[in-house]
């Protein structure tokens, strides 16, 4: 289960970085494969070039002047300087996620360690109840019930021994325990069933609440820092904008963790009132059929008991 857990992590973390990262400029032009013939640069002078005769109307001047102004013009396009080419940022920079959370301040640490828990907490919980769902078996409880009904108690015992459902489970505890305290027996299996099914719904109540506290806090510390900027003479936009940035983004994160935590936690909370309204009517049912088993042994034995007595005072 730790390993399914940490799998799914590193899944759901690559495909949120690969989400986030913007598609490439559309400027931009791929590179020359292997063994493509280089391009000719755009305009080259031979040397030996033949002279050009100047054309009519035009003097020797002008055409002696015009392969140079010609040349000059068109070398600043063809030769770029390696200055002037801007650096490529680096994909982690472009990251959507990744710069929203460094524009969110220091407070998306303590958000980042409430999101990955929570999402921890709901996969877990989630394959858990998948888990308990394929362990049900309503057809062996039937069967246990009508074996009860018939008065075979050990056929009973023996269909609800080694069951993963936990209505079995506590019913097999339950059978093997009603010489002692039948009762006793059915509350402390169904407490063990209930706990187990409620694990870590404290830990997601604790991060529905958790969550939005972090992004008000996110949000107060952002409008100090805004507001700091304020008592300068010279007022920089820049810096009062960015503090309004990070309480915006805090306090959206801390609202979609609690969003995304409260769903899964109303479900899980559901699921457990079921399971535990299943194992209470479980164990009155076995009760009221094992009592009424009791009161039908004593019936009979007080029947065949008298029986002897009443034939000797007629005989008498």
């Amino acid at each position: 289960m730790k390993t399914l857990l940490i799998a799914s992590l590193c899944s759901v973390t690559l495909m949120l970085t690969s989400f986030g990262q913007p598609p490439p400029p559309p400027g931009t032009s791929p590179a020359n494969p292997a063994g493509a013939p280089p391009t000719a640069p755009a305009t080259m002078t031979s040397p030996a070039a033949p002279a050009i005769s100047p054309a009519a109307g035009m003097t020797p001047v002008t055409a002696a002047m015009s392969p140079a102004t010609t040349t000059a013009s068109v070398s600043p396009a063809a030769s770029a300087s390696p200055s002037a080419a801007a650096i490529p940022e680096s994909a982690i920079d472009k990251n959507f996620f990744v710069d929203n959370f460094r524009k969110g301040g220091p407070i998306m640490w303590p958000i980042l360690i409430v999101s990955l828990t929570a999402l921890a907490v709901v996969l877990e919980r989630i394959f858990w109840w998948l888990g308990r769902w394929m362990r049900r078996d309503p057809k062996r409880i039937e069967k246990v019930f009508t074996a009860i009904e018939v008065g075979d108690v050990a056929e009973a015992s023996r269909l609800s021994r080694d069951s993963r459902d936990p209505v079995l489970r506590m019913m097999w505890n339950g059978l093997n325990h009603q010489h002692a305290s039948l009762q006793g027996a059915l509350q402390v299996a169904a407490g063990i069933e209930i706990k187990r099914a409620g694990r870590f719904l404290v830990v997601m109540d604790t991060l529905v609440t958790l969550a939005p506290l972090l992004g008000l806090l996110g949000t107060i510390t952002g409008l100090m820092k805004s507001f700091s900027f304020l008592g300068n003479e010279e007022l920089a936009v820049q810096a009062v904008t960015g503090g309004i940035a990070e309480a915006l983004i805090a306090t959206a994160c801390g609202l979609g963790i609690a969003i995304f935590s409260l769903i899964p936690f109303n479900f899980f909370t559901s699921r457990v009132s079921n399971l535990e309204f299943e194992l209470q009517t479980a164990a009155t049912n076995l009760e009221v059929m094992l009592e009424a088993q009791n009161k039908t042994g004593h019936t009979d034995v007080e029947i065949s008991g008298a029986t002897p007595s009443s034939a000797t005072k007629s005989s008498i």
